[in-house]
C-alpha cells in the first residue's frame, strides 16, 4: 500500500480554504473512489485524470484500488482544480514522482485529456490566502503551482513564489527523483503599458446638464451614491458611463481586492489591472444576480464592481426583491450569502449609480413632451423605490429633457480629466484629514469632521424638521455637504455646503 499527500485549495467566497489531497493505493478490485464533499466537476476528475496520464506517456496503476480524499471532509469542493493535484497524488504514490518534494508547493489546475494545464478561477484569491497563512507562520509559504494564464494573475500578489506550467509533463519533471530536476518557470506579473487599457468615454461629450455633472463630480469626490431622475434620452446613461473615468486610481490593496473578486468569476483581465470596474446589469436581474448566491455562493453584481460603480438602469423596474437586497450592501460594503448549510461573505463596497423615469411614460415635468400618466400611477411608479432604499443614496438629481436645438447651443463643459483632478485632490484631503472617504464617516469621526456652528446647525436642524428626515438622511446630508466644502477648498462646514447638500437630496421626496 502506498500513501500520497498533496496540498492545495478551495474556494469558499474569497477564503480560499486549505485542502489537503491524500491519494491512497491500495491491492483488490480496480476501482478509482474520491471522496471528500467533492461536486460533479470534481469527481469527473477521474477520467479526466486518467486521461491525462495515458496521453503523456505516464504510468495509470489500472491494477490498484485507488482512493483520493478531499479533507477537510465538510468543505465543498467544486471546478476541476484538483486535477492537477489528483494526477500527482497518484505518481506520488506509484512512485513516478518524488513524494518527499510535494511538500515545498501547493498545486491547482484543470487537465485536458491530453495532459494541458487549463486555468483555474480564484488565483488571485488563492494567493491572497497563502500570503495571510504566511504572516502568521515562522518557515517559508509554499509555493504556488499553476496553469501559466492563472500563475500570472496570481503574480499580482507580492512575497510568494508562483511556479508556471503549460503541460502535466513539466510539473512531473520538476519533480522526478534526480539529483538535478528540471525547474518550474517563475510566473511574474507583467508590466503594464502607461494609460488607461481602455479609453473611456468623455464626459465634455454631454452637452448642458450641468446640475447633473455637478452631482457626479460630488459623488466622485465623497464616494457618494447618485440618483438621477429624468425623461428618456435626456442623457441619464451618458452621464452614468463617463463616471468611471472621474473617479481616482485605486491603489494597490483595493485593486488586489477587486481582481481577486473578479477572479472568482474568471472575469478578472490583467490589462484592466487597477481601472475602476464598471458594471451595468439588465433591470430583468434577479436577487442572486444582483447580490449574489447559488450553490455554492458565488459573487453578484454589487460584489463584481467592489471599488468601482454599480450603474442600475431603469432603476424601478428592476424586482422588489432584487433592490430591497442592496440595502445592507450599501450600508456595510459588505454582503453575507446565507444557506441552510453554510454562509459566504463578499465584499460589496460600490459607488451605486441610479436611472429612472419620472413616470411610466417617462414625460412626467418636461417641457418637451406632455406626460399622459395620472397622478396614481405616478406615485404608484415612484414607489417601486422603497423608502429606506431611497433613504440610503446620498444624492438626487433632476436631468431635464433637453430640446435638439438648445445642446447644439452648449458650449463644451470640462473634460473627464479636468472634473477628476478636483475631485483627486478633494478625495485627497479627506484622506488626509480622517483616512477615508466622506461617505464613510461614522460616529465621532462624523461629529468630530462635519462639526458645525450655531447658525449652520440651526439652519440643517430646520430643514431636517420641514422635510422629516431620518437620523441616516440627516448624517447623509453632513457627509455631502463635507465633501462639498473639500471640493470649494474650505476647512469648515458653512451655510452654503449645506444647502447645496439638501438641494441634491430631494426630487422624489423622500427625506
Amino acid at each position: 500500500m502506498s500513501l500520497a499527500v498533496i496540498h492545495s485549495r478551495a474556494l469558499d467566497a474569497l477564503v480560499a480554504a486549505e485542502v489537503t489531497v491524500e491519494v491512497h493505493l491500495a491491492n483488490g478490485l480496480p476501482s478509482f473512489t474520491l471522496v471528500g464533499l467533492a461536486d460533479t466537476e470534481v469527481k469527473e476528475a477521474r477520467e479526466r485524470v486518467r486521461a491525462a496520464l495515458l496521453n503523456s506517456g505516464l504510468e495509470f496503476p489500472h491494477n490498484k484500488r485507488i482512493t483520493v480524499n478531499l479533507a477537510p471532509a465538510d468543505l465543498p469542493k467544486e471546478s476541476g482544480r484538483f486535477d492537477l493535484p489528483i494526477a500527482l497524488g497518484i505518481l506520488a504514490a506509484s512512485d513516478q514522482i518524488d513524494a518527499r518534494a510535494l511538500d515545498r508547493y501547493e498545486f491547482a489546475g484543470e487537465l485536458s485529456l491530453a495532459g494541458d494545464l487549463r486555468p483555474v478561477r480564484g488565483a488571485l484569491a488563492m494567493a491572497l490566502a497563502l500570503q495571510r497563512q504566511a504572516k502568521h507562520r515562522s518557515d517559508l509559504p509554499r509555493a504556488l503551482v499553476l496553469p501559466a494564464a492563472s500563475a500570472q494573475e496570481a503574480a499580482l500578489v507580492e512575497g510568494l513564489t508562483i511556479h508556471r506550467a503549460a503541460h502535466l509533463l513539466e510539473v512531473v519533471q520538476a519533480l522526478l527523483p534526480e539529483s538535478a530536476p528540471t525547474r518550474l518557470p517563475l510566473a511574474r506579473a507583467t508590466p503594464l503599458p502607461p494609460g488607461p487599457a481602455v479609453v473611456l468615454p468623455d464626459l465634455r461629450e454631454v452637452k448642458g446638464q450641468s446640475n447633473a455633472k455637478r452631482a457626479l463630480e460630488i459623488a466622485a469626490a465623497g464616494g457618494h451614491s447618485l440618483l438621477m431622475v429624468g425623461p428618456p434620452g435626456s442623457g441619464k446613461s451618458m452621464l452614468a458611463q463617463r463616471f468611471a473615468a472621474l473617479l481616482p486610481e485605486m491603489d494597490h490593496d483595493e485593486a488586489l481586492e477587486s481582481a481577486a473578486v473578479l477572479s472568482l468569476a474568471g472575469l478578472f483581465a490583467h490589462e484592466r489591472w487597477r481601472q475602476r470596474v464598471f458594471r451595468m446589469p439588465h433591470h430583468s436581474a434577479s436577487s442572486a444576480a444582483l447580490v449574489g448566491g447559488g450553490t455554492p455562493p458565488r459573487p453578484g453584481e454589487v460584489s463584481l464592481a467592489h471599488h468601482g460603480v454599480l450603474f442600475l438602469d431603469e432603476f424601478p423596474e428592476f424586482p422588489r426583491a432584487a433592490l430591497e437586497a442592496l440595502r445592507e450592501p450599501l450600508e456595510t460594503g459588505r454582503i453575507v450569502v446565507s444557506r441552510a448549510a453554510r454562509q459566504a461573505e463578499f465584499p460589496a463596497r460600490v459607488q451605486l449609480i441610479a436611472a429612472m423615469n419620472p413616470c411610466p411614460c417617462g414625460h412626467y415635468g418636461s417641457v418637451l413632451k406632455p406626460c399622459r400618466c395620472s397622478p396614481d400611477m405616478i406615485a404608484r411608479y415612484q414607489g417601486r423605490i422603497s423608502g429606506p432604499l431611497l433613504d440610503r443614496i446620498d444624492l438626487q438629481v433632476e436631468v431635464p429633457a433637453v430640446a435638439p436645438d438648445a445642446i447644439a447651443a452648449q458650449p463644451d463643459g470640462d473634460t473627464s480629466a479636468q472634473v477628476a483632478r478636483r475631485a483627486a485632490a478633494a478625495r485627497a484631503i479627506a484622506l488626509a484629514r480622517q483616512g477615508c472617504a466622506n461617505a464613510e464617516l461614522a460616529g465621532d469621526a462624523l461629529e468630530a469632521h462635519c462639526a458645525l456652528g450655531d447658525a449652520a446647525a440651526r439652519f440643517l436642524h430646520a430643514a431636517a424638521a420641514r422635510l422629516g428626515w431620518s437620523a441616516r438622511g440627516y448624517h447623509r446630508v453632513l457627509r455631502v455637504a463635507r465633501t462639498i466644502a473639500d471640493l470649494n477648498g474650505h476647512a469648515a462646514l458653512q451655510d452654503s455646503h449645506l444647502a447645496e447638500a439638501i438641494q441634491l437630496r430631494r426630487v422624489l421626496g423622500v427625506g
